[in-house]
């Protein structure tokens, strides 16, 4: 999988608004508002241009490559996809319109929905330069406002099902599945938390007529059991600043984060998905994979040259052929 980092646009957009930003502001900023989430709590903390803009340029890069991630294999899985519409539901600072810009030249209309005014602020300020120069975007709330909000052939949620109660979860879900008129992405958190709402959503949807593009080739229960968990990892570079206002010393991130993408009609999955990083030694490759006939525990003998050299070259979150699986 390919590394995914911000749209040029984008990055000259945010440095832009960041002139002059003290660096050690925005980082208190951005710590307080990650804090908040990470016990739960939602976007409510983002009250000003600054709050935004902290938070964009501490958590967009990882959002972004995440999202770019889950979108490719989505690709892989429907190659002669091409959406034209988007519907971005809790679009924040818009990170997953960008991200849909650049998986599919064949967008041309572009919808978001948020409650949040500073978000929506930043993410206007953000695309007036840019192909997305055209976003249409409603400060409301999802609930109330979604119904609103024209149906599109690409829906996304990303890392917003977290924010909502059980019974708003599920009243989201379904308004989410009545405006798509093809796939629906949704992407959250890599946590065991996360993983258990996209299987709620995973599984709520498929009894309503969808069916799973990835990562699951297939749309049965999930085959792992407690205390196992599905979710896969992105790796993404950081700059300078990004580092400063992270106060980390590695020049790198690794995003943890779990997504399903699901299609209005069924369609032909011949891979099976890697769920972890598979263990290389001198004897074999050793791999956890999710099959169309559930998991599978692997072990690829270097003796047998060609399937060894393939599978030396899979990743955790691969997509490989499902005969790799036998």
């Amino acid at each position: 999988m390919p590394a995914f980092d911000l749209p040029p646009d984008l990055k000259t957009a945010l440095a832009a608004k960041a002139e002059g930003l003290s660096r050690v502001d925005a980082a208190k900023r951005a710590g307080a508002i990650s804090e908040t989430y990470r016990g739960g709590g939602t976007s409510a903390p983002i009250r000003t241009e600054r709050d935004a803009l902290a938070y964009a340029l501490a958590r967009m890069p990882a959002t972004y490559a995440a999202i770019s991630a889950s979108l490719y294999s989505l690709s892989e899985q429907y190659p002669d996809f091409a959406p034209a519409t988007l519907l971005d539901v809790g679009a924040g600072p818009a990170t997953a319109s960008w991200a849909a810009a650049q998986a599919f030249d064949t967008l041309t209309n572009f919808a978001a929905i948020d409650a949040n005014p500073a978000l929506r602020t930043l993410a206007c300020d953000t695309v007036e330069s840019s192909r997305l120069a055209s976003l249409h975007y409603v400060q409301n709330d999802v609930l109330a406002g979604l119904a609103t909000m024209e149906s599109a052939d690409l829906v996304i949620a990303s890392y917003v099902i977290n924010e909502l109660a059980d019974a708003a979860r599920d009243t989201l879900a379904d308004l989410m599945w009545q405006k798509t008129r093809d796939t629906l992405l949704v992407v959250e958190p890599g946590t065991p938390k996360g993983y258990e709402r996209i299987l709620a959503l995973r599984a709520r949807l498929i009894a309503q007529g969808a069916h799973v593009l990835a990562p699951c080739p297939h749309d049965r229960a999930c085959p792992l059991t407690q205390p196992d968990w599905c979710h896969f990892s992105q790796r993404l570079p950081r700059s300078r600043a990004h580092k400063q206002l992270k106060g980390a010393e590695v020049p790198f991130e690794d995003e943890r984060f779990i997504y399903v993408a699901l299609s209005r009609s069924p369609r032909m999955v011949n891979t099976a998905r890697v769920l972890a990083q598979p263990a290389l030694n001198k004897v074999a490759v050793n791999a956890k994979l999710c099959t169309a006939a559930g998991l599978s525990l692997i072990s690829v003998p270097r003796r047998d040259k060609a399937a060894y050299a393939a599978a030396r070259r899979w990743n955790w979150g691969d997509a490989v052929p499902d005969e790799a699986a036998e």
